[in-house]
């Protein structure tokens, strides 16, 4: 299953993500991916929904294009690309919009967990439904 809603999460680069190079620590994008994630889990996905399923990262993989410098305001976007069994593949672009610049492609694969058991947990239709309904084209 694929093509997913796309979310948008904005932020603005801290002086604690910059290093000695002067620009984001490439480190950083792995919080940034998390950032968006948590945001477009919460936002997508009920209260009640959220209390029964943990995630854990099994995979990140990511492509530093351009650098982004402190006080820079930057976009992610993510979407899902695909859920099979407990695993989602995540994708993330994060841009400039001040000069629409691609600075980084992150995917990521994440396992659903049971919060109780610690185990992993299928990802059922009603979950798969909240991120990947109503697609745009």
């Amino acid at each position: 299953m694929s093509s997913s809603k796309i979310f948008e999460h904005a932020f603005r680069v801290r002086t604690e993500d910059i290093d000695g190079q002067g620009h984001v620590n490439n480190v950083v994008y792995v919080r940034y991916a998390q950032d968006v994630a948590v945001a477009h889990w919460k936002t997508a996905v009920p209260q009640s929904f959220r209390e029964t399923l943990s995630w854990v990262t099994r995979r990140h993989e990511i492509d530093y294009l351009r650098p982004a410098f402190l006080n820079d305001d930057l976009i992610a976007r993510t979407w899902i690309e695909s859920v099979s069994g407990a695993s989602m593949e995540r994708r993330i672009d994060i841009v400039r919009p001040a000069d629409d610049t691609l600075l980084t492609r992150v995917k990521t694969v994440w396992v659903a967990v049971d919060p109780q058991t610690h185990r992993p947990k299928r990802i059922d239709d009603r979950l798969k439904a909240l991120f990947l309904a109503d697609a745009p084209p």
